[in-house]
C-alpha cells in the first residue's frame, strides 16, 4: 500500500472498532511521536498475516498442555464417553497438519505417544497377562502407523529423522510398550514372522522376535528417496534411453515400458501412504500404480511357475508353501493404501476424463529441462479406469494364499481388514468393464496354484477365502454363473480341520516360504470362520432353488467341508425356509436337501452331548413330514442310526402317530396303517434296547395292536427282574390299570416292590404313594392278592408310620368288594389275629419298637414332645393286637429302664403313658 491508502486503511479501522481500538491506537501514536520510545528503535514492524519465518520453529499455535491434559483425559475414561472417538479426532488432526506439510504435526504426535507410553494400564495389563481392548488396540495400532508415515516424509532433515529415531528407539525399549501382534510376552511360535533366524534344527529357530508397535517406523529410518528409478517413477520423468539402458532384467519397466517398482509390498505402500499423508497426492498416486502393475505381472509370473509344476503339485495333493506376511490384515494396511489411494483420484474426477497435470513435482528440488511429460492415466490399460484398478488390487489382495498369523488380535484383525475392504468393493457399482476385470480376476486365482487363496491346492493353515468367495458368488452370479459356482464351491474347503498334515514343497520365487507345521493351530477366530463357511454355504443354496444339478453339488460339499452340526443344522433350516416359501409351491428338491443335512445332524450328534439335540430331533420330523409320508417311513426303518430310543418312541413315532401328521398328509386308511406298523415296530425295538425309558412309550404306541401290545407287556415283564427300576415300573403298573388291566397291574406293582426299600426313618418318601397304591390295587383284587403283596410289604418296607396306615386301611373293608370277581368274597373284614394281616400287624408293631431305639439314640430335648407323639400313635398299633396292651406296657417299661439316664424325657413318659 502507499502512503495514502495505509492512511485510509488505519482510519477505517479504528472507525469500525473504535471502542475497543481507539485507546491502543492512541497510545501508539503517543510512542511513534516519542523520539526516545522503545518502538522507534526497532526498524520495520510485525506483520500479523505474514506467519513464522522460515527458520522459526513452528510452535506458536499449539497447545502443548492442552494436548497432553486432552490425551490423558480420553485414556482415563477407557474408551467410555466417546473417547476413543476423541483420540481419533486428534490422529486426523495429526494427519491433517502432515498434509498441511506442518513441522507440529510431529511434535504433536509425540506429545499423544508420551502420553499413550505412560497409560498406568499398560503395566497392570502385562501384570495380569490380560490383553488390551479392541478398540484401544487399533488407537495403538494407528499411532504406529503414524510415526511410519512421519519418518517417510521424503523431505524430512537427516537430523529430524535421527532425533525421531532415538524417540522411537527409547519408547521402543520400555517394557510395556504393546507388541505389534497384540500378545504379552507369549512365547507361542509366530510363523508370521517365521524366517530363518538360526541353523536348521535350532529350536529357536522360529520363537516370535520383539516387534512393537513402533518397530516397522523405526525400520522405515533406514528407508530413502533418493533411488533414481523410484525418483523417476514419482517425478514421471520420460527418459527412453533410460528405460532401455538399465532394464536388463525387464524388472524396472515391463514390456509395454510402464515402471515397476520391486520392493516389499508393505513397504512400499507405506510409502505411497506417506506421500499422501505429506500432501503428495499426485506422486502417491503414481508410485501405488507401479506398484499395482508390478502386483499384476508377478500374479502372472506365478500362474506360469505352477503350471510348470502343476503334475508334481497335484500328485502330490498337499503343499508347504504360502505367504507367511499376508497383505490384507497386514500392520501396514498395504491392500487398504492402494485402493483408497485410486478411488481418491477417481473421487477428484480423473474419472471423467479431465487429465491430471503431474508435471510439476514439489519432490526434485533442482530439475533439469525435461521432454514432455503424461498423466498418469497413460499407465491404465484402454477402457481401464482408477476405479476398475481399485477393485483389481482389492481382488489381488483379498485372493492372496497366506498363512493364518498367530494370536487373537492379530487373525481378528485379518477378519475385520477383510470385511472392510469387501464393505468397500460392495459400494462400486459394477459395469462392464468391472465385471470383465472381476472375471479375469476370478479366472486368475482359480488357476493360480498355491500363490491363491483359491487355488486347487492351498497350505493347510492358510487363510479361508468364505467371505471373499461369497462377494465373489454374488457378484458374478448375474453374468457368469457357472464361474460363481467355480469360485464358491473352491473356497468352501477348510482345510484346517482335516485330518491329513500338509507335507511337499513346490519351486518358488523368493518372496515365498516353505513351512511345516509342528503343531496344532490355534485357530482363534475359528467359530467365525466357520460361521463364514455356513454363509457362503446358505447363498449358493439360495441361489441354486429349482436346479437339481447345482443343488446336489452344493449339498457334496457341504456334507465335504463342513465339520460342525450346528452349522449343518442352520443349512438345513435355511434350506427348509427356501423350500417352503409361502408365495409358492414347495421346491421338493431343495426339501430333500434340507432332509439331508437334518440327517447328517442326526448321525453326527447322536452320540455327543448338544443341548440343540431336542429341538433337531423335533426339527428334523417336521422337515420328513414336509418331504411325504415315504421320508417319514425311511426315518422311523433306519431309527437306531439317528435317533436314541427314547427319541425315536417319545419324539418320532409319537409326532408320526398323531392326528396332525395324518391330516397334514392327508393319508389314505391303506398308508395310515403301513406307518402305524412302521411306528409299532420301532416302539418295539425300542423298548428291547431301552426298556426302562421306553416300556410305557412302547405300550402306549401299540394300544391299538393286540399282538404288539402282547409284546410290549412282555417286554416289560421280562426287564423288571434286572433292567428297571420300582418308579419305572409302578408308573406302567398305574398306566395298565388306567387301561383296564387290574391283573397285569397288579403284576406289575408286585415286581416293582421286590425293587423297593424304605428305612425306618424315610416317612416322606415318594414311593410311599405308589406303595399306598398297590396296597389298595391288591385289596380291591381279593384276599389272595393282599395276602401275596403283604409279605413283600413288611420286606421292603421298615417305616412304622407306613405300615401302620396300610394296616388301617385292610381293616376298614372288606378284600375284593371294588373287584369284578366278587363271588370268592365272603363280605367278612380280615382278622388281625390271621394272615395276612397278623404278619403286617407284627410287623408294624416291629417297626415301632427299632424306630423308638433308633430316634432314641440321638434325640434331642426340643424333638421330645414330638417323640411322646409318636409314642402315641405306636400304641394305636398295639392296641390293634388282642395282647396289645400288655404287649405296650412291657414295651414302656423296657423304655423306662433302658433310657433311665435321660430323666426328663422319662418323666414326661411316665406322665402320659403311666
Amino acid at each position: 500500500m502507499n502512503r495514502d491508502q495505509l492512511q485510509k486503511f488505519v482510519q477505517y479501522l479504528i472507525t469500525v472498532h473504535h471502542t475497543e481500538v481507539l485507546p491502543t491506537a492512541q497510545k501508539l501514536a503517543d510512542e511513534i511521536l516519542s523520539q526516545n520510545s522503545e518502538i522507534n528503535q526497532v526498524h520495520g514492524a510485525p506483520d500479523p498475516t505474514a506467519g513464522a519465518s522460515v527458520d522459526d520453529e513452528n510452535c506458536w499455535h499449539l497447545d502443548e498442555e492442552q494436548v497432553q491434559e486432552q490425551v490423558k483425559l480420553f485414556l482415563s475414561q477407557g474408551g467410555y464417553h466417546g473417547s476413543g472417538k476423541q483420540l481419533n479426532l486428534l490422529f486426523s488432526k495429526v494427519r491433517e497438519m502432515l498434509k498441511m506439510r506442518d513441522s507440529n504435526g510431529a511434535r504433536m504426535l509425540t506429545l499423544i505417544t508420551e502420553q499413550f507410553m505412560g497409560d498406568p494400564r499398560l503395566a497392570l495389563w502385562r501384570q495380569q497377562g490380560t490383553a488390551m481392548t479392541d478398540k484401544y488396540r487399533q488407537l495403538w495400532d494407528e499411532l504406529g502407523a503414524l510415526w511410519m508415515c512421519i519418518v517417510l516424509n521424503p523431505h524430512c532433515k537427516p537430523e529430524q529423522k535421527s532425533f525421531w529415531l532415538r524417540q522411537l528407539r527409547r519408547w521402543n525399549g520400555v517394557d510395556v510398550c504393546p507388541l505389534e501382534d497384540g500378545n504379552h510376552g507369549s512365547e507361542l511360535t509366530n510363523l508370521t514372522n517365521a524366517l530363518p533366524q538360526g541353523p536348521p534344527g535350532n529350536p529357536d529357530s522360529l520363537t516370535r522376535p520383539h516387534r512393537t508397535v513402533f518397530t516397522r517406523a523405526i525400520e522405515a529410518c533406514d528407508l530413502h528417496w533418493q533411488d533414481p528409478h523410484l525418483q523417476h517413477i514419482i517425478t514421471e520423468d520420460h527418459c527412453p534411453n533410460y528405460c532401455y539402458h538399465d532394464n536388463l532384467d525387464s524388472s524396472l519397466f515391463d514390456a509395454r515400458g510402464w515402471p515397476l517398482w520391486h520392493e516389499h509390498v508393505p513397504t512400499a505402500c507405506a510409502r505411497v501412504d506417506a506421500l499422501r499423508s505429506h500432501g503428495y497426492p499426485k506422486e502417491a498416486l503414481r508410485l501405488a500404480i507401479a506398484i499395482v502393475n508390478t502386483l499384476r505381472r508377478q500374479q502372472q509370473k506365478q500362474i506360469e511357475l505352477f503350471r510348470s509344476h502343476k503334475k508334481e503339485l497335484l500328485h502330490r495333493g498337499v503343499t508347504s508353501v504360502t505367504n507367511l506376511e499376508g497383505w490384507v490384515g497386514h500392520p501396514l494396511d498395504p491392500i487398504g493404501t492402494l485402493f483408497s489411494t485410486l478411488m481418491e483420484t477417481a473421487g477428484r474426477g480423473a474419472e471423467d476424463g479431465a487429465p491430471l497435470d503431474f508435471s510439476g513435482s514439489s519432490l526434485s528440488s533442482s530439475r533439469r529441462a525435461e521432454p514432455p511429460v503424461f498423466p498418469a492415466q497413460r499407465f491404465l490399460v484402454e477402457g481401464e479406469s482408477f476405479v476398475s484398478l481399485a477393485v483389481e488390487t482389492a481382488l489381488i489382495g483379498l485372493g492372496q494364499q497366506r498363512v493364518m498369523p498367530d494370536g487373537l488380535y492379530a487373525q481378528e484383525k485379518v477378519c475385520r481388514n477383510e470385511e472392510q475392504l469387501l464393505a468397500k468393493l460392495q459400494e462400486v457399482t459394477l459395469n462392464d468393464m468391472l465385471v470383465k476385470n472381476l472375471r479375469k480376476q476370478a479366472l486368475f486365482l482359480l488357476e493360480a496354484g498355491p500363490y491363491s487363496g483359491l487355488g486347487e491346492i492351498v497350505y493347510r493353515e492358510s487363510v479361508p477365502m468364505h467371505t471373499f468367495a461369497k462377494y465373489l458368488f454374488s457378484s458374478l452370479l448375474p453374468h457368469d454363473a457357472d464361474l460363481a459356482y467355480r469360485i464358491a464351491l473352491r473356497a468352501m474347503r477348510l482345510p484346517v480341520l482335516e485330518s491329513t498334515a500338509a507335507s511337499g514343497d513346490l519351486s518358488r520365487p523368493p518372496h515365498i516360504v516353505s513351512v511345516v507345521p509342528n503343531r496344532y493351530p490355534r485357530w482363534f477366530t475359528l467359530n467365525h470362520i466357520e460361521t463364514q463357511q455356513c454363509e457362503l454355504a446358505s447363498t449358493m443354496l439360495t441361489a441354486a432353488k429349482g436346479d437339481a444339478r447345482k443343488l446336489e453339488t452344493v449339498l457334496e460339499s457341504i456334507q465335504k467341508n463342513i465339520h460342525s452340526s450346528s452349522h449343518i443344522f442352520k443349512l438345513a433350516q435355511d434350506a427348509f425356509k427356501i423350500a417352503t416359501l409361502m408365495d409358492s409351491l414347495p421346491d421338493i428338491t431343495l426339501l430333500k436337501v434340507s432332509l439331508e443335512l437334518g440327517l447328517q445332524v442326526m448321525r453326527m450328534t447322536l452320540s455327543t452331548l448338544n443341548w440343540r439335540r431336542r429341538e433337531m430331533v423335533r426339527w428334523l420330523v417336521t422337515c420328513a413330514t414336509e418331504v411325504g409320508v415315504f421320508a417319514l417311513d425311511s426315518i422311523m426303518q433306519s431309527w437306531f442310526t439317528l435317533f436314541t430310543p427314547t427319541e425315536a418312541t417319545s419324539v418320532v413315532a409319537s409326532t408320526v402317530m398323531s392326528n396332525n401328521t395324518i391330516v397334514r398328509l392327508h393319508l389314505d386308511c391303506h398308508q395310515q396303517e403301513n406307518l402305524a406298523n412302521s411306528a409299532r415296530t420301532l416302539a418295539l425295538q425300542c423298548a428291547m434296547k431301552d426298556p426302562q425309558n421306553c416300556a410305557l412309550s412302547a405300550l402306549t404306541l401299540c394300544e391299538k395292536d393286540h399282538i404288539a401290545f402282547e409284546t410290549a407287556y412282555q417286554i416289560v415283564l421280562d426287564a423288571a427282574a434286572t433292567g428297571m427300576n420300582y418308579t419305572q415300573l409302578f408308573t406302567i403298573a398305574r398306566y395298565m390299570e388306567h387301561r383296564g388291566y387290574p391283573m397285569r397291574a397288579y403284576k406289575l406293582a408286585t415286581l416293582a416292590m421286590t425293587h423297593l426299600n424304605l428305612t425306618y426313618n424315610q416317612d416322606t418318601h415318594p414311593a410311599i404313594n405308589d406303595v399306598l397304591w398297590a396296597c389298595a390295587l391288591s385289596h380291591s383284587l381279593g384276599k389272595n392278592e393282599l395276602a401275596a403283596v403283604i409279605p413283600l410289604v413288611v420286606k421292603s418296607v421298615k417305616c412304622a408310620t407306613v405300615l401302620s396306615d396300610i394296616l388301617r386301611r385292610c381293616t376298614l373293608t372288606t378284600p375284593g368288594m371294588v373287584a369284578l370277581h366278587s363271588r370268592r368274597n365272603s363280605g367278612k373284614l380280615m382278622s388281625l389275629d390271621k394272615a395276612p394281616l397278623r404278619q403286617l400287624l407284627d410287623a408294624t408293631i416291629g417297626a415301632y419298637i427299632n424306630t423308638t431305639h433308633s430316634r432314641l439314640t440321638h434325640i434331642s430335648p426340643r424333638h421330645y414332645s414330638e417323640f411322646i407323639e409318636f409314642l402315641s400313635k405306636a400304641r394305636e398299633t398295639f392296641l390293634m393286637a388282642h395282647d396289645g396292651h400288655l404287649q405296650f406296657t412291657q414295651f414302656i417299661d423296657n423304655l423306662k429302664q433302658i433310657y433311665k439316664g435321660k430323666k426328663k424325657l422319662m418323666m414326661l413318659v411316665r406322665e402320659r403313658f403311666g
